[in-house]
């Protein structure tokens, strides 16, 4: 390596300030080019264990051993700024883009996936990281499959009073603060789950609606207050790649917690399956489930694993 390289603060490049880091960093050569990179989140980060957490993202490298020093460099910060572990690549939050690929397999890249570099895990691993949770994404290729034990599910749901419906883009601003109220609700006991204003989800979910089709967004109410919903959207990347359009990402399930509500996650993805059939679709992936969740053996039944994931730590 370049001894004239050095690790230093910089501001935080505009296309990435959006996300609030709390510092960047960059492993700059004689020419200045920041071709190595990260940001720094510790003021607004969930505790583990008992520990504040340190979130490293925004992380570009181009190899295992310029982005080890960059790593260890991003460790001192946050040590020095009281956190006791060290995680990434995580932008700042679990609502942001995290994860980094540990099993390529053999399926191109779906929309709003992390498709990392394969030498990434290096980076990590030379850095002192290892595994700290894992997640996969799976395919469903027949859309026609049908659980019969939804059928009671199905029915529970109608005798308590649940109708799923569509997403009503007429009320879009609406529809997307019900769907940020009962996330946080749904996900508020999950793994790193940290809180997110109503306007950087607005903010988030806006910016694909032009993407997405009504009847793939599906919203159960319960006396006409939303109790569960499911998003997907078509996989926007085919058609840039110039394939034909048949696949749909299943992105995000929230459910209200209660054994009242029990199986509602299964339903909506068997009725987002049916109405992406309609469409013309002909595959589903589940995409980014926690590999520790019972989602993951319910999606198991329906198709295959074909890519993994992990989040990675250390100890500070």
């Amino acid at each position: 390596m370049n001894a004239a390289e050095q690790v230093r603060l910089a501001a935080t490049p505009s296309e990435l300030a959006c996300d609030e880091p709390d510092a960047h960093l960059v492993l700059a050569g004689d020419d200045g080019d920041a071709a190595t990179r990260c940001s720094l989140w510790w003021r607004s980060t969930p505790l583990l264990g008992g520990r504040r957490i340190g979130a490293i993202g925004h992380f570009r490298a181009l190899d295992g051993e310029s982005g080890a020093r960059l790593l260890l460099a991003a460790c001192a910060q946050l040590e020095a700024r009281g956190c006791g572990m060290a995680l990434g690549p995580m932008d700042g939050n679990t609502w942001r883009r995290y994860r980094l690929v540990i099993e390529r397999g053999d399926e191109s890249p779906f929309f709003l996936e992390p498709d990392t570099p394969d030498h990434w895990p290096d980076c990590f691993a030379h850095a002192g990281f290892s595994v700290l949770a894992t997640y996969c994404s799976s395919v469903q290729e027949n859309l026609r499959l049908r659980d019969e034990r939804l059928h009671a599910v199905d029915r529970r749901a109608a005798e308590a009073g649940i109708r799923i419906r569509t997403f009503d883009r007429e009320d879009t601003e609406r529809e997307l603060r019900s769907m940020h109220e009962l996330a946080v609700e749904a996900f508020q006991h999950g793994f790193l789950f940290s809180p997110i204003g109503t306007a950087q989800f607005l903010e988030q979910y806006t910016r694909v609606l032009p993407l997405v089709r009504d009847e793939l967004v599906l919203i159960a109410e319960q006396f006409g207050e939303p109790v569960a919903f499911l998003f997907a959207l078509p996989d926007a990347l085919e058609a840039e790649r110039g394939a034909a359009r048949r696949t749909v990402i299943l992105k995000t399930v929230a459910v209200r917690p209660g054994r009242a509500y029990a199986g509602l996650a299964h339903l909506l993805a068997e009725r987002a399956a049916t109405a992406a059939l309609e469409l013309g679709y002909v595959r589903a992936v589940h995409a980014l489930m926690h590999e520790a969740n019972s989602s993951l053996n319910w999606s198991a039944r329906y198709g295959r694993v074909f890519r993994r994931y992990a989040l990675l730590g250390r100890s500070l």
